[in-house]
């Protein structure tokens, strides 16, 4: 057994480990589509998490004028009993449905993500090409140095769960509406994700807008690191935020993050109208 999984067992069982096959969903974490015009605008939340922490944001762009689509990850938003019957593939499956739809009622679709949903919207990218016009990702998560990642592919059929990753947050009184346990066996399907964005980084090439809070207690450094060098865009823009965690669409740089991704993608849609009427 390895020192960082004795450490990890070493944490306790919690007492009740079995949760109903389906669950209600959680007031606040339903999914969010408003907004119309020809410009959509695809947000997806983050490993555990649901639409909440992505709502501010959507709600902000959709008085923008952007058509804005925010799904509920499946296993997301319920239980994590129920998120443990889920893997990367659901996730992705379901945020690529999304963007299915927004494609067919707009002429450009950007898309955004909060941390593992920030890689989510990379595969987006990678498997969809120029028909992704822009992304902005805030603390985008496609890798991790933390040594208990090892430990899953034993730990998973050892423990159920662990304490969770929800509130990474620094402005006071803000909750993110996470779930208080980490499913394991969804946690290891995220190692699985993340090898498959990092082996088609190349492919991405689409303006790229990344917030990056100074202070992110949940995603390493190398993440960002890793997206830097393994992506072809050349219009590439990192924003650090000074003043936020790992949550940082409802932290204190909340505002900026919302004007920011919105003029940037004002600014592309701009720019390709140029481009057409020039033709």
């Amino acid at each position: 057994m390895t020192s960082a999984l004795a450490r990890l067992l070493r944490r306790g069982v919690p007492a009740a480990e079995d949760g109903p096959t389906t669950a209600p969903v959680v007031p606040g974490a339903e999914p969010y589509y408003a907004g119309s015009g020809p410009l959509g605008v695809l947000l997806s939340h983050g490993f555990s998490g649901s639409p909440h922490s992505m709502r501010p944001w959507g709600e902000h762009l959709v008085r923008d004028g952007f058509r804005v689509a925010v799904p509920r990850l499946p296993g997301h938003g319920t239980s994590w009993q129920e998120m443990n019957r889920t893997r990367w593939s659901d996730w992705y499956a379901c945020l690529d449905r999304a963007f299915t739809d927004l494609q067919a009622e707009c002429e450009q679709v950007f898309v955004c993500g909060l941390s593992m949903g920030g890689g989510l919207a990379i595969r987006i990218a990678e498997q969809h090409g120029a028909a992704v016009a822009g992304l902005a990702l805030v603390n985008p998560s496609v890798n991790s140095r933390d040594p208990r990642m090892k430990a899953l592919p034993v730990l998973r059929h050892i423990l159920p769960s662990l304490g969770g990753i929800k509130g990474d947050i620094a402005l006071p009184d803000a909750v993110e509406g996470g779930y208080d346990r980490s499913a394991l066996h969804a946690a290891w399907s995220v190692r699985h994700l993340w090898r498959d964005i990092q082996a088609h980084l190349d492919q991405v090439d689409q303006p790229l807008l990344i917030f990056k809070s100074v202070r992110d207690k949940v995603v390493d450094p190398s993440s960002l690191a890793m997206i830097k060098k393994g992506v072809r865009s050349t219009d590439l823009t990192v924003v650090s935020l000074e003043r936020s965690y790992h949550v940082a669409t409802l932290d204190y740089d909340a505002e900026l993050i919302f004007t920011t991704s919105s003029a940037f993608f004002h600014r592309l849609a701009n720019k390709e109208r140029g481009r057409v009427t020039s033709q």
